[in-house]
């Protein structure tokens, strides 16, 4: 049964299948030609009489073939994106736990939680479904053999049928030590296994090409690895079941989060896997001291609800857009309409109330599958996603219903008093009845319109005292009428001031207001119909089921946001109701970032916290130009001490008749260079001075009297070209191990739990 070697790489001639009786010798056969088919195979049992007992004794052990072990199987599951199918393995504890639950005596279904309880597996059905988004079911497979072409990336499993039949070829192989046996698939294809280490699987010649004529250019075989193990693949490290810290991450416009077009959801993996990689890194003696367990990062995503044929504002946008440039402008619908979306009082409030309900559904349903968890909830919010998160947190209230930070007797009224109060208050009783037959009561009557009141039949007057009182329901007692309508919570208390007789008096102003406005260069805005106070759209903001413990925003524009609404400063002394903590985060080429210091701190010219590396360096470019900077700098300190010492050596010069003898010249010389070498020290002694003596700048209470903005360090390659990198910078978070480790230094230093500094 020997080959020549150029017989390899063709497809062999048919035999029979080596796994059938037919293949095999009766006994009567054997004994009458006294040779075994391993006889006939071996040449070292040639040469040994068939008849001694001591036959295998004289063999090399190593000729003695391996005795069949079953192979050990991996769980892998299926992943299309972009027309591309890729099988990616299940970590070994999921693996484990699949395959003990398939070995199960159970008739029904099975559930398997796996990837941090992020998905279950229906083990009969072998399917992986998604727990916490919409996400098409995914096929499981239970893997034993793989195989893989020249233009192949990666080794494909085979289904578990042909496994199978792949398995039990090998092991009646391994069994009879007879190779060169050939299994024919269902599709045509034949798997031929030379030896243990080297399985091929052919194609028919039907199913090649029609210009490959000859041998040469037929299609060349695949590779047939058996088992996990002998094929590369990374296997995931497992996910422990304990969650110390939860935290939300909220998108921006449109559909995509990055360059490559992928998801809210494939993103946040992406970070995910950074922050698990991290903490094995800088945590990792207090894993093993099991201090720290891992962070959970769950995707919110509000685009689909917007999008959706709920609101119909596609097909309404779809009819009034222009036919030219078709790409163009559906990329503009998609996208960038979202901004003018939250700005209209219709679907800003849709855009709302998506991302508070989906954020409570998700932490309800996180609480539910883990109900041991006690840590701390967060939010992150990029782009867009940033500004709605801002809004939300403006707007939360406190347990006893109102925001902190109301002055005592200033609440308002609305929010205590019953509907007949309201009215009576407002001489309105008579039309109680008529509310009342429609069902309003204190929160809905705050969402009716001038229109809607009409058809009750409510005068103009009636009409107009009770939208401006229930529009105006967050403005205490004693606000003046023009001026900012502020919530509580974001107003000074009254303060005393003089007017221009020199009597005292108190009351709120724009200037005394912890958000100050800008004067109004339209009279045609009337901003007491602003429930927010701060420019947004009158709406109702929902409430969320916890409270944040930081609010980490990623390139957002809510600086410019507010400063657009009419803002000119934040009040030191502001912070949300319900979160005592805020990061503005942004890469120093993001086009749609913008501060929020300055807005704090505008007497000072702050620069922004640069947030370390992860390597724990400054990045090399970066330190070249500061020892750049400190050497312009010393040179600069020199050569101005050098004139002024000069200068002053110029002006005590009276005359050429009046020069002093040699040795007071040196005396002179000598005292010009120890002035010069007084200057030096003296510019740098002021220096350090100055920079020992700078007060600490107060940035306020918004993250708890801590720095705001932090800027991510640009990579040596971005440095040579902003404009190109602009858009990139803009995405860039997603997978910033940067950006992650400042979340998990934050979420960890409130734990007590200092992270380590990895050796490089």
């Amino acid at each position: 049964m020997s080959s020549s070697p150029g017989e390899e790489g063709r497809l062999p001639e048919a035999a029979p299948n080596s796994h059938t009786p037919d293949r095999f010798d009766s006994p009567a056969q054997t004994e009458a030609t006294g040779n075994t088919p391993e006889d006939q195979k071996s040449p070292m049992l040639d040469k040994a009489s068939p008849s001694s007992t001591t036959s295998y004794e004289i063999l090399d052990m190593e000729t003695v073939p391996a005795p069949y072990r079953e192979v050990q199987p991996h769980w892998f599951f299926c992943r299309r994106a972009n027309d591309n199918t890729s099988w990616l393995p299940f970590s070994r504890e999921d693996s484990d736990k699949l395959e003990r639950a398939c070995n199960s005596a159970d008739e029904g279904e099975v559930v398997v939680a796996v990837d941090g309880e992020r998905y279950d597996v229906h083990v009969k059905e072998r399917k992986r479904y998604a727990v916490y988004w919409e996400q098409g079911p995914t096929e499981v497979r239970r893997c034993t053999w793989f195989y893989k072409g020249d233009k192949d990336i990666m080794f494909m499993p085979y289904s578990e049928v042909l496994s199978r039949s792949l398995e039990e070829s090998y092991m009646i192989a391994v069994t009879l030590d007879e190779w060169k046996t050939k299994l024919d698939f269902p599709t045509g294809e034949t798997v031929i296994l030379h030896n243990p280490k080297h399985i091929m699987q052919y194609q028919p010649i039907g199913m090649q090409d029609e210009w490959m004529t000859s041998p040469s250019e037929q299609a060349r075989p695949r590779t047939v690895k058996r088992g996990v193990d002998n094929i590369p693949v990374e296997i995931p490290e497992g996910e422990t079941e304990k969650v110390d810290h939860l935290v939300f991450m909220v998108h921006g416009i449109g559909p995509a989060c990055d360059l490559r077009f992928r998801s809210i959801i494939q993103c946040v993996s992406d970070f995910r896997s950074a922050s698990l990689s991290l903490l094995a890194s800088h945590y990792k003696r207090a894993q093993q001291d099991c201090q720290v367990n891992r962070v959970e990062f769950l995707p919110v995503n509000w685009h689909s609800a917007l999008h959706g044929d709920a609101t119909g504002v596609d097909e309404d946008i779809q009819r009034i857009t222009l036919p030219s440039i078709s790409r163009l402008r559906h990329f503009t619908n998609d996208t960038l309409l979202d901004l003018f979306f939250y700005n209209s009082p219709t679907y800003c409030q849709t855009i709302v109330d998506t991302v508070a309900s989906e954020i409570n559904r998700l932490h309800t349903l996180f609480k539910q599958r883990h109900p041991e968890f006690s840590g701390a909830v967060s939010v992150v919010g990029h782009s867009l996603g940033s500004l709605i998160l801002f809004d939300l947190l403006t707007n939360q209230r406190t347990r006893s219903g109102s925001r902190e930070g109301v002055p005592s007797g200033e609440t308002c009224h609305l929010n205590c008093d019953t509907l007949e109060q309201t009215l009576t208050r407002l001489g309105l009783q008579q039309y109680l009845d008529t509310l009342q037959a429609e069902n309003l009561d204190l929160e809905s009557l705050s969402l009716c319109n001038d229109s809607d009141l009409k058809v009750l039949g409510i005068p103009l007057g009636p009409r107009k005292k009770i939208l401006k009182y229930a529009k105006r329901k967050w403005l205490p007692e004693g606000g003046r009428t023009g001026t900012v309508l502020l919530p509580p919570g974001l107003e000074c208390p009254p303060q005393v001031t003089n007017d221009q007789d020199g009597n005292q008096s108190s009351g709120v102003t724009p200037q005394q207001t912890q958000f100050h406005r800008a004067q109004s260069v339209t009279s045609a805005v009337d901003y007491e119909y602003f429930d927010v106070g701060i420019g947004q759209v009158s709406i109702e903001y929902p409430q969320l089921a916890f409270r944040p413990q930081t609010f980490f925003a990623f390139g957002s524009p809510i600086g410019m946001f507010l400063t657009v609404r009419g803002l000119k400063r934040i009040d030191p002394n502001y912070t949300f109701p319900t979160c005592k903590s805020f990061y503005n985060i942004y890469h120093p080429y993001d086009p749609v970032a913008y501060r929020i210091e300055p807005m704090i701190v505008s007497e000072v010219d702050l620069e922004p916290m640069l947030i370390p590396h992860h390597k724990g360096r400054k990045r090399m470019h970066l330190e070249l130009k500061d020892s750049l900077t400190r050497m312009s700098m010393d040179l600069k300190n020199n050569v101005l001490g050098s004139l002024r010492t000069a200068w002053q050596s110029f002006a005590r010069l009276p005359s050429a008749a009046a020069l002093p003898p040699v040795e007071e010249g040196e005396t002179t010389i000598e005292r010009n260079l120890e002035e010069t070498q007084g200057v030096c020290e003296e510019a740098e002694s002021s220096v350090s001075a100055e920079q020992a003596e700078q007060p600490e700048i107060n940035v306020g209470r918004l993250n708890g009297g801590r720095r705001i903005d932090y800027v991510l360090q640009e990579k040596p390659i971005e440095s040579f070209n902003e404009y190109l990198f602009a858009i990139q910078s803009h995405l860039c978070y997603w997978e910033s191990e940067d950006t992650a480790l400042l979340l998990l230094k934050e979420i960890y230093d409130k734990q007590g739990v200092a992270f380590e500094q990895p050796q490089q």
